[in-house]
């Protein structure tokens, strides 16, 4: 992996110990570093970043303001919410669009899996939050689905796009996109990067 990683952290010994964990087993990555909220936006304004490790309790701090602020300096940014607070906590960040959370206690196996698997897959979600976060959407989301609905939600988890949707079910495209937006609303989604999520968290 050779991707440009930013870490966020007051803490100089986290910071030099996460990054030492990362370059022992992916020696190509390419690790800056920012001690505070506005360290983390400067450099994200003068630099393209694969992933950002963000503590979210340093100097400056937004909280849960900072995952779309800083999306909004660099669109396409992964973020990996590294924190020593609990669960709960963490659900909040990923409703604000974060791509995963990472526990300050976690081992450096994991942290290593997480890098990993914000880099290839687009997400990390530790097996435990898992169940809280469908907890948190009160019931199995494919409840709310009529059985056409499920059957197109499959297939644009898949990435199948509305014309391949449309001729495989032999229906009009406008249709297919009238479907999405039904599905949109009742998973309370607003893109098929979510949709993804939702539909990797019931399998």
């Amino acid at each position: 992996m050779n991707e440009r990683i930013l870490i966020a952290d007051d803490h100089y010994v986290v910071r030099a110990g996460t990054a030492l964990v990362l370059e022992s087993a992916y020696p190509q990555l390419s690790i800056d570093f920012a001690e505070n909220y506005e360290q983390v936006q400067n450099h994200l304004g003068r630099c393209h970043y694969d992933l950002l490790l963000l503590d979210i309790d340093m100097p400056g701090t937004q909280y849960k303001k900072m995952i779309p602020e800083l999306k909004s300096i660099q669109e396409d940014l992964k973020i990996l919410v590294f924190s020593g607070y609990d669960k709960d906590v963490a659900i909040q960040y990923i409703r604000e669009g974060a791509e995963g959370y990472l526990s300050k206690q976690s081992s450096e196996e994991e942290i290593r899996a997480a890098v990993k698997s914000v880099i290839e897959k687009g997400y990390y979600y530790p097996a435990e939050l898992i169940g809280l976060i469908i907890q948190n959407k009160k019931s199995n989301p494919a409840e709310k689905l009529s059985s056409r609905e499920y059957e197109i939600f499959k297939l644009l988890a898949n990435g199948s796009g509305n014309l391949e949707i449309g001729n495989k079910l032999d229906i009009q495209m406008s249709t297919v996109s009238t479907y999405k937006k039904r599905i949109f609303k009742k998973l309370n989604i607003s893109n098929i990067a979510e949709l993804i999520k939702v539909h990797e968290m019931m399998h």
